[in-house]
């Protein structure tokens, strides 16, 4: 039986923190001051430096901005479409990160299982509908989507950050599967 911590990062090489471009190395220094741990998906994707810091700036202009969506909800979209494509890694860790957003420790596996049963609200059932179909089928999607999202209070605006949310991760989830990206241990008792 395999211990703790036992698996490499990634199936593809990872760099030693000390050989990082000083930038990069501050980044998941700051990272790792603030959560105790150093999340694989900084390591793994530090291996290619113009990659990480698109990947980052991309992803902290999603996620970390003000708007009508919360934090919270932002990760529920990370979570549901990452179950979606079948992304360990991405389910894992953001579930961790809804845990403690939402302050719910059964958010997270609720919407990884089927978020049509979890325990959310008609806005945010509606809001994941829609990043689910920007997932699955984002060739279908019509006028009606946004007519069911703006009955929920959901804007033209909304429905931008919630696709451009699905689809990131859609490429992330993609990466970290064909990498083989394991998740940390420590997420999974985060938020419990």
């Amino acid at each position: 039986m395999a211990t703790p911590n036992a698996h490499p990062v990634c199936r593809f090489p990872v760099p030693k923190l000390e050989d990082l471009p000083a930038d990069i190395r501050e980044q998941i220094e700051a990272v790792e001051e603030k959560s105790g741990f150093i999340p694989n998906v900084f390591i793994a994707l530090a291996r290619r430096p113009d990659e990480f810091r698109a990947f980052f700036a991309y992803h902290d202009a999603l996620m970390e901005k003000p708007g009508n969506l919360t934090k919270a909800e932002r990760e529920m979209i990370v979570v549901a479409t990452s179950a979606a494509n079948q992304c360990q890694y991405c389910v894992i860790a953001h579930g961790a990160i809804l845990r403690i957003r939402a302050k719910d420790p059964l958010i997270a596996e609720q919407i990884a299982a089927n978020y049509r049963k979890a325990d959310i609200t008609p806005r945010q059932r509606s809001m994941l509908d829609f990043a689910m179909k920007v997932a699955q089928k984002s060739y279908e999607i019509g006028e009606g989507d946004f007519t069911e999202l703006g009955k929920h209070g959901l804007t033209e605006e909304d429905a931008w950050d919630i696709a451009a949310i699905s689809a990131f991760f859609g490429m992330s989830n993609r990466m970290a599967n064909v990498m083989n990206m394991r998740p940390n241990d420590e997420f999974y008792m985060l938020g419990r």
